[in-house]
């Protein structure tokens, strides 16, 4: 590895940073403008949501089934093992449910944009996009951009219908009523919940695609600079995700007055 001084160090990340939004904000900014490729949208929301489906359905329901079994034993010490279903309900709702999502998205998608995306820079063809008069930001980010929000928002849902699931399977294999269930885990949420849960999938999608888009964008070096945009990618798109999704947490706790 190349060392460099502090000074080269902090204006690369700047550099950086100013990239990234710039980047972003020409993506978003596309979608006000003409042409949309619509049909290009199509194909990235079936790519990205349903070909993340069965990996979000699966986590969905075992961490919905882990979370009701490990959190019994401690409940059933207090004789309130009736409780299992509002405690999955509000822990996948308002939390677990976006943010593992996400992560699965992003560990599938991210990677996958900034791959795609290297292969066509190195290989020259955005460079050829922009000889035939075609905007690569509007053909190739904005798609990825509008599908991955619009996708990741029920995908979301999908996670968190499928943990309540898995915890209900648990409560019925400790003996406990299913009907007794789905009514706790029901009436526990109110409106915050259920804002907050859903808020922060749109900031998730935009986290994923940006950041896939960005890397897959920067690459250089040939196939190795691929694979380490690939890396970079799904390593900063998780980590924005669990910095972001404290700080939305907290903002809405403050702003909405909830615990």
């Amino acid at each position: 590895m190349e060392l460099i001084s502090p000074a080269d160090f902090v204006k690369d990340k700047v550099l950086a940073v100013q990239d990234y939004a710039l980047l972003a904000g020409r993506s978003v900014g596309n979608l006000f403008r003409r042409p949309l490729y619509m049909a290009d949208m199509i194909q990235q929301a079936d790519l990205i949501g349903f070909g993340s489906l069965p990996i979000v359905v699966l986590s969905g329901l075992l961490t919905g089934a882990v979370l009701a079994d490990n959190s019994a034993a401690t409940l059933g010490r207090f004789g309130s093992l009736s409780l299992i279903g509002q405690l999955v309900s509000i822990g996948m709702v308002r939390e677990l449910g976006p943010v593992l999502t996400g992560l699965m998205v992003a560990g599938r998608n991210a990677s996958g944009m900034a791959s795609e995306l290297g292969s066509m820079v190195v290989t020259e063809q955005i460079d050829a996009m922009r000889a035939l008069g075609t905007d690569p930001s509007k053909k190739l980010l904005t798609p990825r951009l509008a599908a991955t929000v619009f996708m990741l928002f029920f995908l979301t849902i999908i996670s968190d219908l499928l943990g309540l699931v898995g915890g209900n399977l648990v409560s019925m294999l400790l003996g406990l009523d299913s009907h007794q269930y789905w009514t706790s885990a029901w009436q526990v949420l109110v409106f915050n919940d259920v804002f907050t849960g859903l808020l922060k999938p749109i900031f998730f999608g935009f986290i994923i695609a940006t950041i896939g888009c960005y890397y897959g964008i920067s690459a250089r070096g040939g196939t190795q600079g691929v694979g380490r945009a690939t890396t970079q990618a799904v390593v900063a798109a998780s980590v924005l995700i669990l910095v972001v999704d404290f700080f939305l947490t907290r903002f809405l706790i403050v702003l909405l007055g909830y615990r």
